[in-house]
């Protein structure tokens, strides 16, 4: 077999993977993983390749829903510059990443080069390759019936086989590699989330949305509760004039025994609901809650119930639609 020209990214020797398939050993030049809930530091890239049919959009996705500045298929020279400008933008962190495959047709050949350049720098760069196997490529092909791009007049399997040796060298030496052939889009999306979120980007952000019915049903509600059963301080006179978020208020609302029953039931209801929306990806939801203009009761029980919210340990956010409309 004749020599291949040198590749100056095969002078990092090793490399670490996500996936379950057999892997050489992690690099003694890798960076550690940042440890839970650390802040990942500043000036970091991410450069996605690997094969068409792997999910290279879908990762790409998922680190701009985590706040990454995302550039999709461009020539590998101009990360570097693309980089510069994005770290110059003003109240943005500096974090970028980087779609490059072989559709960028001879400057692709560039990549090697430029990642090699980026490794000497003091920004944090990872390589992340996507693969699968041919069956499940070729499924994907045929399901969005699309030609792959490398195929040209023969059929998908051998561009698929075409793209896997071209891009060999960067499935050796890249920091990430991961399988997809057994993930669907929302298990990959985790695993990226997983891989590169921190902490607080992992978790589902729970919104407690009180509001009025007179004045209509949130639209972003994803949960919406009636808490009109519920004794109204409006006919109150020392309390009409005061609002939900005021103790007085606060004390006679949960101070009903359905008021209190309805609080903790709630919660027993929306601790499996919460744990399930994690586990499938949701980012963040919305839990509503109504009386009749928004002011006293629905504002009384959401504050009540995000505040047990954060006690077990959720992102909440207490948001008042109505409060002060009247």
């Amino acid at each position: 077999m004749a020599d291949r020209p040198e590749n100056p990214l095969e002078q990092k020797e090793q490399h670490v993977s996500t996936d379950d398939a057999p892997t050489d050993a992690a690099s003694p030049e890798a960076d550690p993983p940042a440890a839970a809930g650390e802040r990942r530091p500043s000036g970091e890239i991410i450069i996605i390749t690997g094969l068409a049919g792997a999910g290279r959009e879908t990762a790409a996705h998922a680190l701009e829903d985590l706040g990454w500045y995302v550039v999709y298929n461009i020539v590998p020279q101009l990360i570097p510059t693309l980089y510069e400008l994005q770290a110059t933008a003003e109240g943005r962190d500096n974090r970028f990443a980087v779609v490059v495959d072989p559709r960028s047709g001879p400057f692709f050949g560039e990549l090697a080069g430029v990642v090699a350049q980026l490794r000497r720098s003091d920004v944090r760069l990872r390589l992340v390759f996507l693969t699968a196997d041919e069956a499940t490529l070729v499924r994907r092909f045929d399901s969005v019936r699309r030609p792959h791009p490398m195929q040209g007049e023969e059929g998908v399997l051998e561009g698929i086989r075409r793209e896997r040796e071209l891009l060999a060298p960067y499935r050796r030496t890249a920091d990430v590699v991961i399988d997809t052939s057994p993930l669907n889009v929302h298990e990959l999306t985790m695993k990226m989330r997983s891989t590169f979120g921190t902490r607080a980007e992992q978790q589902l952000t729970v919104t407690m949305l009180s509001f009025g019915f007179k004045y209509g049903i949130p639209l972003e509600a994803d949960h919406v509760s009636d808490v009109r059963f519920i004794p109204n301080p409006y006919w109150v006179p020392e309390l009409k004039a005061l609002r939900g978020t005021d103790r007085e208020v606060s004390e006679f609302v949960l101070g009903d025994a359905n008021a209190a029953e309805f609080v903790d039931r709630y919660l027993e209801m929306i601790t499996p609901v919460l744990r399930g929306y994690t586990t499938e990806n949701k980012h963040s939801t919305t839990l509503a809650i109504g009386c009749t203009g928004g002011k006293h009761r629905s504002v009384a029980i959401s504050e009540r119930i995000g505040e047990e919210l954060r006690r077990a340990g959720h992102a909440v956010r207490i948001r008042h639609r109505d409060l002060g409309r009247e």
